[in-house]
């Protein structure tokens, strides 16, 4: 029978994600600020959208302790809390 399957003929290459996977902090490098993040949450029944400060802060310690990737934070959905560059700031009409 020619549709017989042959399991041997592929292998399986694992790759890690691109995202989510990141080394855990062994030597607790950002313990402070994830255990400042994570009271938050729970002083807030765990509403992130009211710690971003916090975990903005957590994760600006991850990418410092190389403990992530170096990502830009607006990419990380911090936009709103990013200073405008000077050149931005500068060409704003006063009122």
């Amino acid at each position: 029978m020619s549709t017989a399957m042959n399991f041997g003929s592929k292998s399986f290459k694992p790759r890690a994600p691109d995202k989510g996977a990141f080394p855990l902090d062994h030597f607790g490098e950002c313990k402070a600020f994830k255990e400042t993040f994570m009271k938050c949450l729970r002083n807030n029944n765990f509403d992130n959208s009211l710690c971003r400060l916090q975990s903005k802060d957590y994760l600006e310690c991850r990418m410092d302790n190389q403990l992530m990737a170096k990502e830009p934070l607006t990419k990380l959905g911090f936009k709103d809390m990013m200073d405008p560059p000077p050149s931005q700031a500068d060409t704003d009409p006063k009122p």
